[in-house]
């Protein structure tokens, strides 16, 4: 083997990013291309009584207007989450199909020119005609309407859960924590917005899209039109930022592929910075309740955990926030409740560690004030609360190193030197504050057959192809590590091709699954023409490893020698060579466990947090982070601490920064630019500490491998959020966290 997994390798896709070679979709140049621009609902509830579009299509450069009554009508999939690996769209309602509007900034017209400028220009000129109705937008305007759903999640989790008996166990609990937040929502603000690239070749479609899923992205398209998959190609390298923004299948990539159709030409569609906040979903504006029961101990007796959220008028989507907070901790007695309000936004959808970052934040605020209720140190609570097992199911964890994560967080952090009275600790005018959280997030099962193909020559190099794309988790370093690795060659002589559906599926690596499945099958196809190759060679009699035990010969550098003999042996060059063979390859594939897997399956870390806040002025400043996690193997510590990093850092935001706000009496976000929406920059970031911390798991891959794309961000924002009230004895019960809570 050539050791090539858990290098700390550079992004080999670094050089053409940084050459500007790299290509993504707002930069594919194609011959007489046109502009799209959206014009969007100003209203959020009522329809539309008339469009004029007469001035618009006599501007200079208009080649086309789309409106409902121009737009073919399209067929409509179920809602279903994308990493099921079937169409994905975000959202049951597809518009310009009626002149029903539903939500402000729903897609009222599309406006087609030869430049973007113009395109803008002309959008201005549309004079559409609303008849209003009363929009309901918050959970304050709903709260009275609030039900619970029987499924939510496209309808694969249910709505609400139970074990044991929690009411009989809270009533008889030693010590009780009862504690209610309110979240604003929150929007992705990727710095690539959604962009389309459309262009027909006779009833061939060419989609150049930033996605997170290029097969979903096609089979999407192809269900919504009613076309072959054979039909529908998409080419999609590189990606400018995610973060669940583009995991589903949005209106605009179909639309794109309908305005190119109706001008006959290519078009490119980008939606504006502005309409990112009504194009692609967000996480809900939401309530939750939660409370503990524990014994003097410490030990949990109950939880009780109830969440109240908005969603679409035609959608009953939640985020599921009861999945790690409910398995974190032993106790035999929990229930988790979502109550869904239908109103005027779109569908929500993926953000960021959805679930978890808000569920595992009301649960570790809370274990923080059980733990000064009891005066028993915060990692010593969570230690007495470990469990082996899952507490739902019974069944042992794949792996676990929730333990080690808590010790070797607290270690590199200086946890030890604490005291643990709020307001204890001051720095001239800075009230230093110290918290912790553990976190977990869910091993994602839910993915269809993955492949990949490996493709060797005989001058000893490999090309490895998928059906997936880059969008700046290091994907496509890790998979040429993981391919170099099974192939037994040094990683210079791999090559890994991704970014066309013409490539073996591979399905949307979203939930934090797309090194596991992806790595899997690749590392399948890697060692399958491997053992092709060293089959060929103990069969041949020319061979110095003929009559081998297959099981015996190892490959490093190409070589092909015996384990743990005289290194004699040949390459792989030779051998295709004395049979003649150019090339030679093998597809892999691997089907992930079933559903009903008999295990726990968690990926788990823990967070720790140093602020200081102004005594005066209430400003917030985070100073340190730390967080140890235990996410299985690793295949690169550079591009996983990477993404760990960037985790904590949207907990940051989360906590103190993100938050969109709305106007009500307009039924409209009111913060949709990021001048007024706040993300954390540069001078934001504090210093950021990361522990890998790698366990054994021989359940959830072939090589064991659980992900690290957002449980980073599970924990940090409870640990800032708990270090805020060890700064000052304020207890946090909004996010985001501001100024005005902590003056108050």
């Amino acid at each position: 083997m050539s050791g090539a997994i858990g290098q700390d390798v550079r992004r080999v896709d670094g050089p053409a990013k940084v050459k500007g070679c790299a290509r993504y979709s707002g930069e594919i140049t194609l011959p007489d291309l046109a502009y799209a621009e959206i014009v969007g609902a100003e209203i959020a509830s009522g329809r539309v009584i008339s469009i004029d579009t007469s001035v618009a299509e006599r501007a200079e450069g208009v080649a086309g207007i789309m409106t409902h009554r121009n737009t073919p009508k399209v067929n409509q999939p179920p809602l279903i989450p994308s990493l099921m690996g079937g169409p994905a769209p975000g959202e049951t309602f597809f518009p310009m199909q009626e002149e029903a509007v539903h939500y402000a900034g729903q897609p009222v017209a599309i406006v087609v020119a030869d430049t973007l400028e113009r395109a803008q220009h002309a959008a201005s000129l549309v004079q559409v005609s609303y008849a209003e109705t009363p929009s309901l937008t918050s959970i304050d305007q709903g709260r009275g309407q609030a039900f619970i759903p029987d499924k939510i999640f496209g309808g694969f989790i249910p709505g609400q859960v139970r074990r044991g008996d929690p009411g009989r166990a809270l009533a008889a609990a030693d010590v009780k924590v009862d504690a209610a937040f309110t979240f604003a929502a929150n929007h992705h603000n990727p710095i690539e917005m959604l962009t389309t690239t459309a262009a027909w070749d006779g009833d061939q479609l060419t989609l150049y899209d930033s996605c997170q899923g290029i097969k979903a992205v096609q089979l999407t398209v192809a269900a919504l039109l009613g076309m072959s998959l054979s039909k529908v190609r998409v080419l999609t390298q590189f990606v400018g930022g995610a973060f669940g923004c583009k995991a589903m299948v949005w209106p605009h990539v179909t639309l794109a592929a309908l305005a190119a159709q109706y001008v006959r030409r290519p078009v490119r569609l980008t939606v504006t910075r502005g309409q990112m906040f009504t194009a692609c979903g967000h996480r809900e504006q939401q309530e939750q309740r939660i409370e503990l029961g524990a014994g003097r101990d410490g030990r949990l007796t109950a939880i009780r955990h109830h969440k109240t959220s908005v969603t679409s008028p035609f959608d009953d989507w939640a985020e599921p926030a009861f999945g790690a907070s409910s398995q974190l901790y032993a106790c035999a007695n929990h229930e988790g409740v979502h109550h869904l309000i239908h109103g005027n936004t779109m569908t929500p959808t993926f953000t960021r560690g959805p679930g978890e970052a808000v569920g595992v934040f009301t649960l570790e605020c809370a274990m923080d004030e059980l733990a000064s209720e009891l005066g028993i140190d915060p990692i010593e609570l969570r230690m007495r609360n470990l469990t082996e097992v899952d507490p739902g199911t019974g069944h042992p964890w794949s792996s676990y190193g929730l333990r080690e994560c808590l010790e070797r967080g607290a270690q590199r952090f200086g946890w030890a030197g604490r005291d643990p009275l709020p307001r204890s600790r001051r720095e001239g005018n800075w009230l230093i504050g110290e918290g912790m959280a553990a976190a977990g997030y869910p091993v994602a099962f839910f993915m269809h057959t993955q492949r990949a193909r490996a493709h060797m020559y005989a001058d000893g190099t490999a090309i490895m192809q998928t059906a997936t794309q880059e969008f700046g988790t290091g994907m496509a370093t890790v998979m040429t590590q993981v391919a170099a690795d099974g192939l037994g060659l040094d990683l210079d002589d791999v090559r890994f091709e991704f970014g066309d559906t013409d490539l073996p599926t591979a399905g949307s690596p979203v939930g934090s699954n797309g090194a596991m499945m992806v790595s899997a099958a690749v590392h399948n196809a890697a060692t399958a023409l491997r053992d092709q190759m060293i089959e060929l060679a103990v069969g041949d009699s020319d061979s110095p490893l003929h009559g081998a035990d297959p099981s015996r010969v190892v490959v490093s550098g190409g070589w092909m020698t015996l384990r743990a003999g005289d290194g004699t042996g040949e390459s792989y060059g030779d051998l295709m060579h004395r049979h003649f063979m150019n090339d030679a390859e093998a597809i892999g594939s691997w089907d992930p466990p079933p559903l009903d897997t008999p295990y726990g399956l968690l990926t788990f870390g823990a967070q720790f947090a140093r602020v200081a806040v102004d005594a005066d002025l209430g400003l917030v400043r985070v100073r340190n982070l730390t967080g140890a996690f235990a996410p299985g193997r690793v295949l690169n510590p550079r591009t996983a601490r990477s993404q760990l990093m960037g985790g904590m850092l949207w907990g940051m935001g989360q906590a103190l920064l993100e938050g969109t706000h709305m106007d009500t009496n307009l039924g409209r976000w009111a913060n949709t630019s990021l001048g007024d929406y706040l993300v954390p920059v540069n001078a934001d970031a504090p210093e950021v500490d990361v522990e890998l911390i790698e366990v054994t798991d021989e359940v959830v891959s072939p090589l064991g491998v659980k992900g690290v794309g957002e449980i980073g961000q599970v924990g940090s924002g409870a640990a800032i959020a708990n270090a805020v009230y060890h700064a000052t004895g304020y207890r946090p019960r909004e996010l985001p966290i501001a100024v005005e809570h902590l003056l108050a």
